[in-house]
């Protein structure tokens, strides 16, 4: 850490002495020293115990809840949250929207730049109908690189198209993009007045030409709920708009409700 200030300070010396030439790669300089956090990236891992226990992440409840992060809610209340990362429209929204209204069920969606600019109408509907709408950045980037300005740009710039559709102030919650954190990056979304949001249970639900069959996406959700549960789906999967219905009912069938991850503390 020494040596990375000290070349810092020995560019910007350079900098004064031999003007503009040499400023040009300042900015570059103090980008690669700062996103040396890189080398402290993470990505956010489960491990599964037993069904129907909370998995252990590869960072704990309480060492997240220093920079106000989740992944699991109060494990001794049969609550599920509901999130969905939303990177662009398959077709299926509308189905899941439509069994999270049959269920009175709320739910998050991590929503990106593109998705906001091409389907306002849906943006709608979800704030309409009580669900939160939460930041899953504006480029999907991995944020755990990012200088703290450009970080904040990732999100001011969600926040500000949000605004534009609906008129209203976006929830401050924040999911990782790929699920790639730092504890820097952990304190730049707490310092923007935001709830980092990872998960405790999903499954491999994402690639559009393989997608899981009823009966493996069941055998995932269903053994593996949890009370407290931070579900990830992603609202790209035909499973999961074919499937979304049956499955909240078969979790309230085993004694769940669905729970708003505006109110974790």
């Amino acid at each position: 850490m020494k040596k990375k200030i000290l070349l810092i300070i020995t560019i910007f010396v350079l900098a004064f002495l031999f003007g503009n030439g040499i400023a040009g790669i300042i900015d570059e300089c103090v980008n690669v020293s700062f996103n040396g956090n890189k080398l402290n990236t993470m990505n956010w891992g489960l491990s599964f115990q037993n069904e129907g226990s909370t998995p252990v992440g590869n960072s704990s409840a309480e060492e997240l809840r220093q920079y106000n992060a989740f992944y699991v809610g109060n494990e001794d209340d049969k609550k599920i949250y509901l999130t969905f990362d939303v990177g662009y429209e398959n077709g299926n929204t509308e189905k899941i929207l439509d069994a999270l209204k049959k269920h009175n069920a709320p739910a998050t969606f991590f929503v990106v730049g593109n998705f906001l600019e091409t389907n306002p109408d849906l943006i709608k509907r979800m704030a309409d109908e009580g669900h939160n709408v939460g930041n899953h950045s504006y480029h999907h980037y991995d944020m755990s690189t990012l200088s703290n300005e450009k970080f904040t740009k990732e999100l001011t710039d969600v926040e500000y198209k949000y605004k534009e559709i609906t008129g209203k102030d976006l929830v401050k919650l924040y999911r990782p993009p790929q699920g790639k954190y730092s504890r820097e990056s952990l304190s730049m979304a707490n310092d923007s007045g935001y709830k980092t949001i990872f998960w405790s249970l999903a499954y491999v639900d994402w690639y559009d030409d393989k997608q899981p069959t009823k009966e493996e996406a069941f055998k995932k959700l269903l053994g593996r709920i949890h009370p407290g549960a931070i579900v990830l789906l992603h609202s790209t999967s035909r499973t999961n708009g074919d499937i979304l219905d049956e499955l909240l009912t078969k979790w309230e069938e085993m004694g769940y409700s669905f729970g708003n991850l505006s109110d974790l503390e």
